[in-house]
């Protein structure tokens, strides 16, 4: 399932603001995919403007992977910011998704939903 925020706020602004607010949030941007260049420079160019962000909580991670290696399939979390039908779309994977499929304490569980809870506060401070 996918976690996803619709935005009448313009896809540039977003794109400059994502930075700054996902500090705000306690996380940190480790890369931006621009899949219209990325894409374009491979010889498969797309019309649609769509970049995909990789955030991280670095205390969070630590603990995660300190204790299941195996959750970094789902790590680090991830935004897609695209348009569609006039408006921005910003989604990124339910936690749910993530903690149903593994066998995780509680505290470590707990930590991810916090840090899902602060990612999903800076998708909908668009809105």
């Amino acid at each position: 399932m996918l976690y996803t925020v619709k935005s009448n706020v313009d896809l540039k602004t977003i794109k400059d603001e994502i930075p700054e607010k996902a500090k705000d949030n306690g996380l940190g941007i480790l890369n931006e995919y621009p899949f219209k260049d990325i894409l374009k420079a491979k010889g498969h160019p797309i019309e649609q403007d769509i970049t995909v962000y990789e955030l991280c909580n670095p205390v969070t991670a630590e603990e995660v992977l300190s204790k299941y290696p195996e959750v970094s399939v789902y790590l680090p979390c991830r935004v897609s910011v695209y348009e569609k039908d006039g408006q921005v779309i910003l989604s990124t994977v339910e936690m749910d998704e993530i903690t149903k499929n593994f066998d995780i304490d509680d505290m470590v569980k707990n930590h991810m939903n916090e840090v899902f809870h602060n990612l999903k506060k800076m998708l909908n401070s668009w809105n």
